[in-house]
């Protein structure tokens, strides 16, 4: 990111090759909506080309650009809330499926469907909290650098978000 900003704009391409999926997966999970999704991922790399000035070099790119998405996230989703969220939330289970007996994977898909309605029903903070944590996988001291906030607050997010997000999985299983 320090070459886009000092005027290197071929970076970018690289950049978007190495993050536009996993960006997308945080976008994808904290809307459900797949077009809606990729639209944002578009506008966080306008964005994040728009202000490279902004881009300080003292921390992690992938924190400078999850804070990009979480704005674009605010502002874009906003406008986009009341449109119809991802129709059949199991196709999103089946795109994850592995190499497993029949009746496995039809257990994990269905796993996976009641988890991914669980995630949808969560608060936005919650989902949030734990797209980036268990989805994108990043620790706590990044998740508390994207979020602002300090580490130990992060823990504590997570705990809630993982406590109400098994009571909405038992309520939607049973």
């Amino acid at each position: 990111m320090l070459k886009v900003k000092a005027g290197d704009l071929d970076k970018m391409g690289l950049l978007f090759d190495r993050y536009h999926r996993r960006l997308y997966g945080f976008l994808f999970h904290m809307t459900y909506q797949r077009e809606a999704s990729e639209d944002m991922v578009q506008q966080v790399f306008y964005k994040m080309l728009k202000y490279r000035h902004t881009f300080t070099g003292s921390g992690e790119f992938v924190h400078w650009m999850y804070s990009v998405a979480r704005n674009t996230l605010k502002d874009g989703f906003k406008a986009k809330k009341n449109q119809v969220r991802h129709e059949n939330i199991e196709d999103i289970a089946e795109q994850h499926s592995g190499e497993i007996t029949p009746e496995e994977q039809l257990e994990k898909k269905q796993a996976k469907a009641v988890l991914y309605k669980a995630m949808e029903k969560l608060s936005d903070d919650h989902r949030e909290i734990l797209t980036l944590s268990r989805f994108q996988e990043l620790k706590y001291s990044e998740i508390a650098e994207i979020l602002d906030i300090k580490e130990g607050a992060v823990k504590a997010r997570v705990h809630r978000a993982i406590a109400e997000l098994k009571n909405i999985y038992e309520k939607i299983e049973h």
